[in-house]
């Protein structure tokens, strides 16, 4: 099998995981529309490869009013869009045993980062695609996830506990689109050598400059990632998260499998 896609929005795409794969995206033939805060590394991207191969669009996506906007330019330039990648995720720190450290601005921003504004996407984006999704036209959407909501750690409980919710609402996507010609696919990543650890990149309040120094190499992962891609499977999960799938993820997803054939026998829906 290959990647059959030919036009990837990746949000996301101007560091981490996001960006090494929409480099590995381009590298396959298809056509890039990277999304990210920061225009100088979008605008690299673009000088990089080319415009044949990859567009670039400025957005932040916890601009939750501009969402349907943004849908919609996107949708309007690029017909074509068959597969979204949705990569964008921050990391802090929060310790309720010190309650007076927590930033509720900032619990606000992960979680609206993470999760939430996933949800004000796919609402605007999902009409398009249900319309348009058909076995000679397929569409998919690709979610990054983290062993860290399988497993968490408490050093960032707000990151885990997003990353948990982004996990179940994956498996219950899969389940009401699945049939309707639209494929869901879930990362999971185990801790990879990116900025995530950086906390934004705050050095001056000591929180940062470790992300090269924690986890998997990226280059590793991606290629791990590229291989479970090309292969068309729905989970790819990586290092401590294939653990956790080996350990009891399959027999969750089993348990939840068996629960949606007893809500359809019982004409739930």
């Amino acid at each position: 099998m290959h990647f059959i896609y030919k036009r990837v929005l990746i949000i996301g795409a101007t560091s981490g995981i996001g960006i090494a794969l929409a480099e590995k995206i381009i590298a396959n033939g298809s056509h890039v529309v990277a999304v990210g805060r920061r225009k100088d590394r979008l605008d690299s991207l673009v000088e990089k490869y080319g415009s044949e191969k990859v567009s670039a669009l400025q957005f932040d996506i916890t601009n939750l009013g501009g969402i349907p906007s943004f849908v919609k330019t996107v949708l309007a330039s690029h017909p074509d869009l068959d597969s979204v990648l949705l990569s964008s995720g921050i990391q802090r720190p929060l310790d309720f045993s010190s309650p007076e450290s927590i930033d509720l601005d900032l619990v606000s921003t992960e979680s609206t980062t993470n999760y939430i504004s996933y949800i004000h996407i796919l609402k605007y984006l999902l009409p398009y695609f249900l319309s348009s999704s058909s076995s000679a036209s397929p569409k998919s959407l690709i979610f990054i996830s983290s062993a860290l909501g399988l497993v968490p750690i408490p050093k960032v409980a707000g990151y885990c506990a997003s990353k948990a919710a982004l996990h179940h609402l994956i498996l219950c996507i899969r389940e009401q689109v699945g049939g309707k010609g639209v494929k869901v696919v879930e990362i999971v990543p185990p801790a990879v050598r990116t900025e995530l650890h950086d906390y934004d990149g705050n050095e001056e309040k000591g929180l940062g400059g470790r992300g090269k120094g924690v986890g998997m190499d990226l280059e590793v992962f991606t290629e791990e990632v590229w291989k479970g891609l090309e292969e068309g499977k729905d989970d790819i999960a990586v290092g401590m998260a294939a653990k956790a799938y080996e350990v009891f993820e399959e027999k969750r997803q089993g348990m939840f499998r068996m629960l949606m054939e007893l809500m359809k026998g019982s004409g739930e829906k």
